[in-house]
């Protein structure tokens, strides 16, 4: 019973023992594996390891943040801040190494932000702050897990595609191809028309805002019907 009661003390401590600083290690560790598996299973880079890491790193830093000055006080000049604030720009860097930039779009945002997150948490954990630790973790969840079914459901948000068609023969009426995209929601900005009289052949290219959760597959089907079509490209922006 005194042993328990004991462990119970350690545990409930602002000071930093082996027994709290233990167990917060093993919770941010906990929370940042599951925010990790979310992310892996959206199929992105960084995953459960990445996530537990950087959990577990956080908290560390802010358990070295109240170590130091509850150990060295009148010795060194400790600042409980200064490695959590560290902790915040370096974490930065890392989560820039989330976001890919390919031909015009911009993906990994929503990671890079869970990183920096995920890092808030680990250092709330640290400083022993585990409800508020534990219910972060789970409005996360809330948002990559529930907002992102309901942007499916809702067709929320749209994105700038560009579509270039090759065809044979000289389009004259581009309505036909207006309906089709019209049609499928698809909203045409602007548009670059190339004639070559010498082969034949229309260029077209059709820069476009679409619902993220388009079907592409059905409107390329769509178009092609349009004319006699030598070939199709979509991309995030016009090719140079």
């Amino acid at each position: 019973m005194e042993l328990i009661q004991d462990l119970y003390a350690a545990f409930h401590s602002q000071d930093v023992n082996i027994v709290n600083a233990l167990f917060r290690m093993l919770l941010s560790m906990c929370l940042g594996v599951i925010i990790g598996a979310e992310r892996k299973r959206k199929g992105q880079i960084a995953g459960i390891r990445t996530f537990s890491l950087i959990t577990m790193g956080a908290c560390l830093a802010m358990l070295l943040s109240i170590y130091v000055p509850q150990e060295y006080l009148g010795l060194k000049n400790g600042d409980p801040g200064r490695i959590a604030a560290q902790v915040i720009t370096g974490i930065g860097f890392l989560g820039g190494g989330a976001i890919i930039r390919a031909k015009g779009s911009v993906k990994g945002l929503t990671t890079a932000a869970g990183v920096w997150i995920s890092a808030i948490i680990g250092m709330a954990v640290g400083v022993g702050m585990y409800l508020v630790s534990v219910c972060s973790t789970g409005l996360i969840l809330v948002v990559l897990i529930l907002f992102d079914w309901y942007e499916h459901w809702q067709r929320v948000g749209q994105e700038s595609k560009a579509l270039h068609i090759v065809v044979s023969g000289i389009v004259s009426d581009l309505h036909p191809y207006m309906k089709v995209l019209s049609d499928n929601s698809m909203h045409l900005s602007t548009y670059y028309i190339e004639y070559d009289y010498v082969k034949e052949v229309t260029h077209l290219n059709l820069l476009i805002l679409a619902h993220s959760h388009t079907d592409y597959l059905r409107v390329i089907a769509m178009l092609r019907e349009v004319n006699e079509t030598l070939d199709i490209a979509l991309s995030s922006q016009v090719e140079n």
